[in-house]
This record gives structure tokens, sequence and C-alpha cells, in this order.
């Protein structure tokens, strides 16, 4: 890795991922030994379950299943005296005197809690949604994550849909909290989220995507419960769920919209400015300035830049860059014609990464993952592709998820490359084997670090070249336009939320660079000013990857072997930047005092 790479990370500070919705916590057990460390991981995680309604009930909980989670003000500031308490437990505890593997977790804990603390002062639930998803459709995502058994489950998913008006009021609380402190979304996003809204509150109950579980019974469950459930179903999604969307829709077109801020990005003022350092330092988990990681990007752009038009000479086009990247978005070949031919080359490219795994890693997860297209009430505002996790718990797979709208903003030359990065070797593989960790406290199996996660789904892009999953210059240019999309997101990111870029200027970076299809650069740009920080964090980390890799070939040699590499990358499951690389240059030693 060139030198100008390896400064950016000389200075590692501790930080996760972590969004979600808290709900009262219950009281703590009054355990014996209050103050040892395995104490305070039972005492955390069961906070951690009693917060969250949806997680308990998958874990068991059936009162938990008819609740959805407590997002009020109250709440939240309950919940952040709580993590102030776990902190302090955690403090007190002595590091020295644990063995190596209570002191990761001991470590990993700590990163946990401080990260909740450092958002505490922003108080993001007066944004609590992106440009695609959010409490509007969070229901759609519980409803596909949740095990319909017996005739229980059923009426306990009808009780959650009947809370659905008062958890938007509270959310709408929250909202016109941030209006009257001047912090509020972007009004650039908001017609996409009011025709998300929109498509919830219309249209024959029974084609809801709400009313999806009451098409499908397990065998235990007879025909008068079946006509019952179907019934009370469709009465609830009349009475309850139409007319929360529609309130809902009102609220964001008669009083939210009105009052968004009209720049698309956050840094206007000196706290926002202070907010969006926080999120670089939160998403990357290394103390980065905006400005540092803008001037990454220009250095990773150029870089990018001289390897496609290496490619585009193999391919002896006749034309220049720009000519190229037009060919490409508008040649017929490289275009699925039907929806069912998208879907099945993604699958075909899944299957043949899969024949290619055991060469590359010593260990595979358990779990399986599908393929399946992105539901049709969010695909026009969602992104290409993504990975929704399954569990092992719940006897639930992974799927690598494709959206399958508008078929000319689809190319298939990007297809292994976002196969890699959502399925095998990426998202799938590092998650699956994350939630199959034995031997370790369940937090751990939950901690999502976006620059570890994202990293190695870009870095399993690049992984798929050693692969021979790029079989053509058109695939490969594929995979380089994919990584100069995650290059631009690190100016394009900063240079919305810091240096005061219009959409204009964002959007023209990614069409002048990748080939990436328009209406997916503006659905990506969409993206960044409603998600600001976390886009920058897939380059960081896979940067940080390719540099412990280069590290480990440099220092083993011919003792390098790349399937132990990757098992040690992975087996500590997401992990902040600065443990990795500790982790890693001590396996490295170890190794080399064996030989």
């Amino acid at each position: 890795m060139p030198k100008i790479y390896r400064l950016f990370f000389k200075s590692l500070a501790i930080a996760v991922f972590a969004h979600s919705t808290l709900l009262a916590a219950a009281p703590l057990d009054n355990t014996p030994n209050k103050n040892s460390f395995e104490s305070l991981i039972a005492d955390f995680e069961k906070s951690e379950i009693d917060m969250n309604p949806i997680k308990s009930g998958q874990l068991g909980n059936r009162n938990a299943l008819r609740m959805l989670p407590d997002v009020s003000l109250e709440t939240q500031k309950n919940n952040e005296a709580l993590i102030e308490k776990f902190i302090q437990r955690h403090s007190a505890l002595s590091y020295k005197k644990m063995d190596e593997r209570t002191k990761l977790n001991y470590e990993l804990l700590g990163f946990v809690l401080n990260q909740k603390k450092i958002m505490f002062p922003y108080d993001r639930n007066r944004i609590p949604f992106t440009n695609d998803s959010g409490f509007f459709n969070e229901m759609s995502y519980i409803s596909r994550q949740t095990k319909f058994e017996v005739v229980d489950d059923y009426d306990a998913y009808i009780s959650r849909l009947t809370k659905l008006p008062e958890y938007f009021e509270e959310h709408k609380k929250n909202m016109r909290r941030g209006i009257n402190s001047g912090f509020t979304a972007s009004a650039a996003i908001m017609p996409g989220i009011v025709n998300i809204i929109d498509r919830y509150s219309k249209g024959n109950p029974k084609e809801h995507p709400f009313y999806i579980p009451f098409k499908n019974y397990p065998n235990n469950i007879n025909d008068e419960e079946k006509n019952r459930l179907e019934t009370l179903g469709k009465k609830t999604i009349i009475n309850s769920v139409l007319p929360a969307y529609k309130d809902l829709k009102d609220f964001f077109e008669d009083e939210y919209t009105p009052k968004t801020r009209l720049n698309i990005g956050i840094g206007t003022n000196q706290s926002n400015r202070k907010y969006y350092k926080a999120l670089i330092k939160y998403f990357t988990t290394l103390e980065l300035t905006p400005d540092e990681v803008h001037n990454l990007g220009i250095q990773e752009v150029q870089r990018i830049k001289s390897e496609m038009d290496s490619v585009i000479l193999t391919t002896n086009f006749k034309g220049t860059f720009s000519e190229f990247l037009k060919f490409l978005r508008t040649d017929p070949q490289f275009y699925a014609s039907t929806e069912k031919q998208l879907l099945k080359e993604a699958s075909y490219l899944a299957k043949k990464i899969d024949g290619r795994m055991p060469e590359f890693f010593q260990t595979l997860p358990r779990l399986s993952y599908g393929v399946i297209p992105v539901p049709k009430e969010i695909q026009e505002n969602y992104t290409t592709g993504r990975y929704w996790g399954g569990s092992p718990e719940l006897n639930k797979a992974g799927n690598y998820v494709i959206n399958t709208y508008d078929l000319k903003q689809r190319p298939l030359y990007n297809l292994p490359a976002l196969t890699a990065h959502e399925g095998v070797p990426g998202h799938h593989h590092q998650i699956a084997l994350s939630q199959e960790i034995k031997n370790v406290p369940s937090f751990r199996k939950d901690i999502n670090v976006s620059a570890f996660v994202e990293g190695w789904g870009l870095y399993a892009e690049k992984l798929a070249e050693e692969m021979g999953i790029y079989e053509t210059a058109y695939d490969k240019f594929g995979q380089l336009t994919y990584e100069m999309w995650r290059a631009c997101r690190l100016l394009v990111d900063t240079g919305i939320h810091w240096k005061g870029w219009e959409r204009e200027k964002a959007e023209e970076c990614f069409f002048q660079n990748t080939a990436l299809a328009p209406y997916n650069i503006k659905t990506e740009v969409d993206r960044y000013i409603s998600w600001p920080g976390q886009a920058v964090s897939y380059k960081i980390g896979e940067l940080k990857i390719l540099e412990l890799k280069e590290f480990s070939k440099s220092q083993l040699g011919h003792q390098f072997n790349i399937r132990e590499f990757h098992d040690q990358i992975l087996i500590n499951g997401s992990v902040p930047l600065n443990i990795l690389d500790r982790k890693i240059r001590e396996w490295v030693k170890k190794k080399l005092m064996v030989y």
C-alpha cells in the first residue's frame, strides 16, 4: 500500500455503527457480585433485549411480539442515563487482571458503550429515516423476520399493527422537536419519502404488504382460524394501518416538508459541523478529519481512473473515456430484458462464487442465503442491491436482495461485483460467521462496525478477481466502476456535508468517473444526503484490510496462506479497525515465532 494511505491509519479510535430505536429497560437483576465483568455483560445484554421488543419477541418473549419500540424523548433520556451507568461500571473494572479472551470482550463492550455515548448530544431521533428506510417501512422488515408458527403469532402481529398510529405519533413528536430546533432532513429527499408512505396508505387491504403473513399458514392452523385471522387482518389494515399512513402522509406533506432544510448538506452551522466530524469518527473508527477523507478520495479517484483506462484499452474500444461510459450505459447487450433474467444471472453468479469459497477460506458458515427481488413497495427509492441478514436461531436464511425496478438502470457488468459484495465472500459470509461465533457473549454477535462490515464487502469485490469471477473486460470494468463509486463517496459525502456541494456537483462526480446508471446515481446521492458519514466507511475499511494483507504477505513470505489470513480477519466478528490491526499483527508475530 502506498505511503499516503498508511498515514490515514496511524491514529485509531473506538467506534461502532449500531442504529437502534430504544425501549425503556427493565430493572437490572440483583446479582450477588455486581462488580464483576460477567455481571456487567449480563446486565447490558438484558437491557438491550428489554429495550428492543422486536429482538425480544424473536427470542421468545410472547408479550414483546405485541409491542413496538418506545421512541419517546423520556425513554431516550432514561436509556442514556443507563448507558452512562454501564460506562462507569466498565471503567471501574481491572483490565490488567483479565485473560486474553476476556480482555477482547472488555474492549468490545467498551467500544459499544462509548459509541452509543458519542451520539447522545445529537438527539438523532429527530430525523428517524433515510431516503429509503425508516420507521414508516420498518413493519415490512419486521413481518418478514417474524416466525408465524401458531395462531398466537398472527394475533400478536395484528396487535402490533394496531399500535402503528401511536408509534407514528411518537415519531411525529420527535420530528417536531427537530423542526423547532432546526435539525431536519433535507427537502431534496422528501418527495421520495412521501411516495413510499403513499404506497402504504391506500389500495386493496388484501394486496397490502402487511397482509402477506395472512396468505400463508402452517398445517397446524385450521380453516376456521385462518378465516378469523384473515378477516381480522383485513379489518386491522382498514381501520388502523391505512388511516395511520394517510395521517402520516398529511403530516409529511403539510407540516414537515415545508420546514425541512433547503441545503442538501448538514454542515451549515458550527453545531452541525461538529456533528458531522463526530459521524466521520463514528463510521470509520478513525481519527480522521473531513478534509483528510476528502483528500484521500482525490487520491483514490486518480489511482482507479488509471486502472480503468488500462482496461478500456483491452476492449479495443475507439473513443474517449466518456464515450465508453455512454456505450456501457446505453448498449442493450449489457442489460437484462426481464426481472427473471436479472435474478437468474445474480443467482448463477452467487453459486459460481460459492464453488470457489473453499479455496480462499478455511471456515464457511452453516447458514445459507437466497437471491430475492427488492419488495415492490420500496424498490423505486431503493439501492441496486443489499444484504438482509438471516438468523440461525430463527432458522431464517440470509438474502441477497436485487432491485429489479427499471431494468435499463441495472447493468449486468456490475452484477459480479455486486454479488461478491452482498453475498459471498462479502456480507453473507462475514455476517453469518459472526452470528455463528461460539463461546462469546451474545452482544458480540450483534456488533456492526460499518468500517469493518462495509470495508470487508468492498474488499470482497476485489477478492473476486483472484477467485476468477470477472470473465470479461467489461466485468472487470464493472468491478472498477464499483470501486470508483466508493472512492467518489469520499469526495461526495464530505463535499455535501462539509464543503457545501450542491446536488449537481455531487452527481457529476459519479457521472464522469463511473459507469453507474443515471437513476442509480440520483438514488445514491439521495442516500448520502440523508445518511451523512456512513458512505465513507467502505473505502476506509477496505484500505485497512488491504494494508494488513500486504503487511502479512511481506512479513510471512512463503508462509502466507490466504485461507488462514481471511479466517484471522473474520474470526472475532465485526470489530473496530484498531483491534483488527492489532489482532492481525499479533497473528503474524506468532507465526514467525513458530517458524
